[in-house]
């Protein structure tokens, strides 16, 4: 399964190339793509697999992977000319578009079906229910992002109102909620975790972190977290 994503992504991003997303590296023969991805993450792992086996080489493709820490900045990038082809979450476009850009982006391929992320508290919670969450602090990253809105989906799911029954903290980029918890604020943040070792790479080891919940267990396939944006 690993490897027929690898290929996908290969396939993918041929046809950007092939359209005039890249450019011919001199003497080369490579055609040369920057990929900005929103995040680093183990979640991306058959991408990285397909970088470090040589797979995009074989199709002809110089790839550079850059990481953009946030989809409003990767957008940026493609907007600008800085990457070829973005990869973040599909709200991104849209927004683009809806405020009027006239070289705005298209999402052209889905490349995961599932949010990557998870309810992280301060203390360990062997039977989690969402009904705790009443009345709590949690740091949701910014507005109008996608794990934000996720949070805020499954939470009108469990018959909890985002704006009335807990407050929702969206003054901290996603990128820096990690730093705020360990910092002390809140008493949940939503964060992408590295497994197998949650929170690793995200929030220090001196700050107490437990995952209270997957949110993919209720992110159903309403839409999909990350996809692929180029130019048209």
């Amino acid at each position: 399964m690993k490897k027929l994503f690898s290929l996908s992504l290969v396939l993918l991003l041929c046809l950007s190339a092939l359209t005039g997303c890249g450019k011919k590296a001199d003497g080369s023969g490579l055609t040369k793509v920057t990929l900005n991805e929103v995040a680093h993450s183990i979640f991306y792992a058959p991408m990285y697999v397909a970088i470090e086996e040589g797979y995009f080489e074989e199709e002809g493709i110089d790839l550079t992977l850059v990481t953009g820490f946030g989809a409003d900045k990767t957008m940026t990038a493609l907007l600008t000319g800085e990457a070829d082809i973005g990869f973040m979450g599909s709200e991104s476009t849209i927004y683009t578009y809806l405020g009027g850009t006239q070289d705005y982006a298209v999402n052209f391929a889905q490349l995961t079906q599932r949010a990557g992320n998870f309810l992280v508290s301060r203390e360990p919670i062997d039977d989690f229910s969402w009904d705790m969450l009443i009345g709590a602090n949690v740091l949701g990253g910014r507005p109008g992002g996608m794990p934000e809105m996720v949070f805020e989906y499954i939470l009108i799911k469990n018959n909890i109102d985002p704006a009335q029954d807990l407050h929702i903290d969206q003054s901290i980029d996603f990128g820096s909620t990690a730093a705020a918890f360990s910092g002390g604020q809140g008493d949940f943040t939503v964060e992408s975790c590295d497994l197998p070792h949650p929170c690793l790479f995200h929030i220090p080891f001196r700050s107490p972190r437990h995952i209270s919940y997957p949110l993919f267990q209720s992110w159903k396939a309403c839409a999909p977290p990350q996809a692929s944006s180029a130019r048209p």
